[in-house]
């Protein structure tokens, strides 16, 4: 019988950070993950300051450092109404004052080269979780299934689901969620970029359409909201009506847009916003997006699910290896990340809300807004506030710090 004292189903930041920390505390910690490799498209490729931090603490600091990237130190917002800068990185405490936008393999490559140092850790590709083992009335393990086809369990004292918004474990589990309405999807493409372009990232929002552009350096990362439910009827009007509105919104990007040739290359997100009632039930924990489905508003997802890994190390180490882990163990990790999650999530509806479904309220008949929202319209006039949303998005509330037995000079 296959056996392990933590499971950690999924292999993406939580996942590999919570490998890693169990693993240099002593615990045998596996890792699961359904893919061979991590060389795949991800769209949320932003390292925040505080993930930056964390990887200084684990001595990771100098191996990120070679990993070509390209940093984020600013936001800004178009709109009808004009232009205005609402987040200032460079105001944000400590050493990073910048996002790092940097493919996701990288990071995932990084962390797992760093764990597999640790003589209790082991990461097992290729192989998908499909259902949890019931030991009596907790959880006891899980059964996956491998590339090849074999079929196996892995007998564990805690599983920890790590494999995002469309967990397997949490569907299996059971676990109820409150579910918040969303009014919008998003399109994610590329668009090539000049050297004279603006640097950072940018959000046009016009009356009907709104895009959301990263920096990557020789090509633009782009987010293109459409409304809930729209993806079929817009596909289904072509390629041209796609490229002329983005056009209108931003006219330097027009003649680049024929980049774009098919509406095959323009990947759907379909975005949810949801939260567990309850993160965990007897033998099982939740974090990261597999807890708390976020919305790409300030791509501030992948900086959470991290920060719910360290605090989840933190009060695991201990109880793992003593073979006692408890419900309350695993409710206080709960109690510490519920409030940066609900903050977070309520910034995000009020966005969807106020300025999201407004920009593109022509569309539904209503009349479109004409100058630039209060809070922007404030951010441009007093530069200070740029330090709010810079906060809120680059470090986030109650950010976690390495604990001390997984630091490393």
């Amino acid at each position: 019988m296959e056996r392990t004292t933590c499971c950690v189903v999924g292999g993406g930041p939580a996942g590999m950070v919570l490998g890693l920390l169990l693993a240099r505390a002593g615990v045998e910690v596996t890792v699961l993950e359904k893919h061979g490799d991590f060389l795949r498209d991800f769209r949320g490729d932003t390292v925040h300051a505080s993930t930056l931090r964390l990887l200084d603490e684990l001595g990771l600091g100098p191996a990120f450092a070679a990993i070509p990237h390209r940093l984020l130190t600013q936001m800004q917002v178009q709109t009808d109404g004009g232009t205005a800068p609402v987040a200032d990185f460079g105001r944000v405490p400590g050493r990073h004052k910048h996002i790092a936008m940097v493919p996701q393999w990288d990071l995932l490559d990084l962390l797992a080269d760093a764990a597999k140092a640790e003589p209790t850790f082991v990461l097992r590709m290729n192989t998908e979780v499909t259902g949890l083992v019931r030991d009596g009335g907790r959880v006891g393990g899980v059964r996956y299934r491998t590339a090849d086809g074999a079929t196996g369990e892995l007998h564990t004292n805690l599983v920890v689901a790590c494999d995002g918004r469309h967990s397997v474990v949490r569907a299996e589990a059971g676990l109820p969620s409150r579910e918040f309405g969303v009014p919008l999807d998003v399109w994610w493409f590329r668009v090539p970029r000049h050297a004279d372009d603006p640097e950072g990232g940018v959000a046009r929002f016009g009356a009907r359409h709104s895009v959301v552009m990263l920096d990557r350096g020789d090509y633009w990362q782009c987010a293109y909201l459409i409304f809930k439910g729209t993806d079929t009827r817009l596909r289904a009007e072509g390629i041209e009506p796609f490229r002329r509105q983005v056009g209108e919104l931003l006219p330097w990007l027009a003649e680049r847009m024929a980049s774009v040739r098919s509406l095959d290359e323009v990947k759907l997100l379909d975005v949810r916003l949801d939260r567990l009632r309850k993160w965990f039930t007897d033998g099982l924990l939740c974090i990261g997006d597999a807890a708390h489905a976020m919305s790409p508003v300030g791509g501030v997802g992948i900086n959470l699910a991290v920060q719910d890994a360290v605090a989840a190390a933190r009060a695991l180490a201990g109880p793992l290896r003593a073979g006692t882990v408890r419900q309350r163990d695993m409710a206080r990790i709960q109690l510490r990340r519920w409030l940066p999650t609900a903050v977070i999530q309520g910034i995000q509806r009020g966005i969807h809300r106020a300025f999201l479904s407004r920009a593109m309220a022509e569309e539904r008949g209503a009349p479109a807004p004409g100058r630039l929202p209060l809070p922007v319209l404030a951010a441009r006039r007093f530069p200070v506030l740029q330090t709010i949303p810079a906060y809120l998005v680059g470090v986030g509330i109650i950010p976690e710090h390495a604990p001390s037995f997984a630091r490393r000079p």
